[in-house]
């Protein structure tokens, strides 16, 4: 029986961090056994917000090298770069036949980024959701894994993968949003203030590619309060946050003692981030130093990524070609 196709992506901007990690990263390494997985970095579509690729290669290698240590399989998965796959180019100028100006405009993404760099509002942040649509329908994908703000560009994907469908034939499946997880994990910013990010507020992030001494510096200046007032008092949600990290990644009787000194009102915060600083670390370091040695194997990184173009261009292809034959471009 064929595997169903998943496909996801990451911009090359930032570091990859907690909440990727826990969000995402870990339920995509399950998912490598089940399904047929296509997960590539983004590099054309940093280029809307990040014209200069001074930097990209490394960034480009970083996350590839991050995602593996992860738990990531390239022998299991099509790990690739998306440039590395021209077929999408082609896929996205015919979209962009079925996309209409106004409904672009539309896109909240695109008025966030229009109000953030007014200086630089180029056509590719405009044809954004056009791009991630040919990303998703070059591989007939049908299992996208997204968060709440990439919903409606899922939802455009569909749009044109209907009018594409309903003007040339039927080629495109309908792709939906994906969570393999009921268990999926939200990692707040220690600061409280929204959630972890790749770029935002950095001392309120651990990034997987965190020294241990970074890591017990920014857990320790993590929001917390007074304490409880009252046995079995609601925690507060940057509270509850403490408790969830220290559910991921210490042993469950420190979390179990913790949770009995907060019902008891006899919670210490700086005893309890001491002990979630110290268990965080040892959780992070096998991870940071796995990229590490992968980023600074040139040799290895460039194999895997030769092999994930392959298999990417191999499916990529096959649909090209039904795409032409269906809109009459075979001459």
């Amino acid at each position: 029986m064929q595997k169903e196709v998943v496909l996801s992506g990451i911009r090359p901007t930032g570091f990859l961090h907690l909440g990727n990690y826990f969000g995402a990263m870990r339920n995509y390494v399950r998912m490598q056994n089940e399904y047929n997985c296509y997960f590539f970095v983004a590099d054309w579509h940093s280029l809307t917000t990040h014209p200069d690729t001074k930097e990209l290669q490394n960034s480009v290698h970083r996350v590839l090298a991050e995602n593996i240590a992860c738990g990531l399989d390239p022998e299991k998965v099509s790990l690739y770069v998306q440039s590395d796959v021209p077929e999408i180019a082609e896929l996205y100028l015919y979209i962009n036949m079925l996309a209409y100006k106004g409904e672009l405009e539309k896109v909240p993404t695109f008025k966030d980024k229009v109000r953030l760099q007014p200086e630089n509002v180029n056509a590719g942040l405009l044809t954004y959701p056009v791009l991630m649509a040919a990303d998703i329908l070059i591989h007939r994908a049908v299992k996208v894994p997204v968060g709440k703000d990439q919903e409606q560009h899922l939802e455009m994907a569909r749009n044109f993968a209907e009018r594409f469908n309903h003007r040339y034939g039927e080629v495109f499946p309908q792709p939906k949003a994906f969570n393999f997880s009921h268990d999926l994990v939200k990692i707040m910013s220690l600061d409280g203030n929204g959630k972890m990010s790749k770029s935002e507020n950095q001392m309120a992030t651990i990034y997987l590619s965190d020294d241990d001494e970074l890591i017990r510096k920014k857990i320790m200046k993590a929001k917390t309060d007074s304490g409880p007032t009252e046995d079995n008092s609601q925690k507060p949600d940057y509270i509850e946050n403490i408790f969830t990290l220290m559910s991921l990644v210490s042993e469950e009787d420190t979390l179990k003692k913790f949770e009995e000194d907060y019902n008891k009102c006899s919670i210490r915060y700086g005893d309890m981030k001491k002990q979630l600083a110290e268990d965080m670390a040892k959780f992070v370091a096998p991870i940071r130093e796995k990229a590490t040695a992968i980023q600074n194997d040139k040799t290895y990184l460039k194999k895997v990524m030769s092999k994930g173009a392959a298999k990417a261009r191999e499916s990529a292809s096959a649909t090209i070609k039904i795409v032409r034959e269906s809109m009459g471009i075979k001459y």
